[in-house]
């Protein structure tokens, strides 16, 4: 085996880069319904995340070996052919965190791979069936399984707590399950999001012969890849957390503790069977389902639509930003200096960008800003969610009783105020 040359550290370097930006951006998934709820104090809420993230790196490796050894031909994949797919990843990352849109950096990652792949090797070199399997049908039934899981976890919670409602103990209990379900989910991302850049180096570094083919991570990897993810999480992505939190639905913390719970249940499947699932996905799904979950719960579809467009961009969006990195790429080590100096100056413009308006820990929960959610707070019940008002369950004998009760006086005649001459 040979050594670490000049590209794979360049490599190596750009990967761990693409796993914090994967930590921040990400970060809302485990934590913005805690911090929307005052459930934790946002630093607080991050800084558990990040520790939990690191925990969960080491857990597993199914998830690695399904990108380093599956996804595509590791036979005549380049060092640069890499690091052309990790540009494309860590661009769109920078984008949609910038806009505040929680896109999933599992798919631009992937999508950035298989862009690179096919301009350097040919459509071939993509293996179609792993890409069917455990790509892309998982990202289409994550949302759809968390969000029925979350809509009926918080239809339970609210039925089996309905004579406790309102009471100090009972928010109390609600708001520790939801820091305990957030912590299975910040695990969870662990076992799957850093596995991914674990894939992403191991791969890397079997393209550049310095370990065998079909290796599994090596300790080094796995520690470097958690820590990365780590230091993403802690800083928070603040922007990403006010969409999650904030701008798709208002939750109470009943709501929260089921949208949590679904989604890491899910994760944790995922990450078990070795799909290649994205945390936002699953996370976005449980948030809308326990918005419909609840009475009166309105999820914000025009926000919604928004974040569904930009899951269905990032794909095929890092495939062409990474397809055009390879070309450059293959020109030589100029070309490959050359994408470096565009990726760099690019974050540093988004960064610059992004200053204009700050979001951070001290005002993630205002209900104005990019986000929108200003206006989007006005928006009424769309159509979906008032099916699913339609099939809500019967009051309790209780609630019918107070409602019976109130109907005479409302149905009585008001005064008027207008004298007949």
């Amino acid at each position: 085996m040979e050594g670490i040359s000049l590209i794979l550290a360049i490599v190596v370097v750009t990967a761990l880069a693409f796993d914090f930006t994967n930590g921040f951006h990400d970060t809302a998934n485990a934590m913005a319904t805690t911090i929307s709820t005052g459930a934790l104090k946002p630093k607080v809420a991050v800084a558990m995340s990040a520790v939990l993230n690191l925990v969960g790196a080491f857990l597993s490796v199914e998830v690695a070996n399904t990108i380093s050894k599956g996804l595509v031909d590791e036979s005549g994949i380049r060092p640069e052919v890499i690091f052309a797919a990790l540009v494309g990843a860590i661009l769109w990352n920078l984008l949609t965190w910038l806009v505040g849109l929680p896109s999933s950096s599992s798919h631009a990652l992937m999508g950035g791979l298989i862009g690179a792949t096919i301009a350097s090797a040919g459509v071939g070199a993509v293996h179609g069936d792993v890409l069917v399997t455990k790509v892309l049908i998982p990202a289409i039934a994550a949302p759809l399984v968390a969000g029925i899981a979350a809509l009926l976890a918080t239809r339970l919670t609210y039925r089996l707590g309905h004579k406790t409602a309102g009471g100090k103990s009972a928010e109390k209990g609600y708001r520790a399950g939801q820091i305990a379900s957030a912590g299975l989910v910040s695990l969870a991302h662990g076992t799957n999001d850093a596995q991914k850049t674990m894939g992403v180096i191991t791969l890397a570094l079997v393209a550049g012969g310095a370990v065998a083919p079909d290796s599994d991570p090596p300790l080094w990897v796995i520690l470097s890849a958690g820590l990365a993810i780590a230091l993403g999480t802690y800083l928070g992505g603040w922007r990403i957390i006010r969409t999650m939190g904030k701008g798709l639905t208002d939750l109470q913390p009943q709501q929260g503790f089921a949208a949590q719970t679904s989604a890491a249940t899910v994760i944790l499947a995922s990450s078990h069977l070795g799909f290649s699932l994205s945390t936002t996905h699953s996370v976005s799904g449980s948030v809308m389902g326990a918005g419909l979950g609840r009475k009166g719960g309105v999820v914000r579809w025009s926000t919604a639509t928004r974040m569904f467009v930009a899951w269905g961009l990032t794909l095929p969006a890092a495939a062409l930003v990474a397809a055009v990195a390879e070309y450059v790429t293959d020109l030589g080590d100029w070309g490959t200096a050359l994408v470096a100096v565009f990726l760099i100056a690019s974050s540093a413009a988004i960064w610059k960008l992004s200053r204009r308006e700050v979001v951070d820990h001290t005002n993630v929960n205002d209900t104005d800003g990019e986000t929108g959610s200003q206006e989007s707070a006005e928006e009424s019940a769309g159509v979906v969610t008032a099916a699913i008002a339609a099939v809500t369950p019967p009051p309790t004998v209780a609630a019918a009783e107070e409602l019976t009760a109130t109907i005479p006086a409302q149905a009585a005649p008001a005064k008027s105020d207008t004298t007949v001459v």
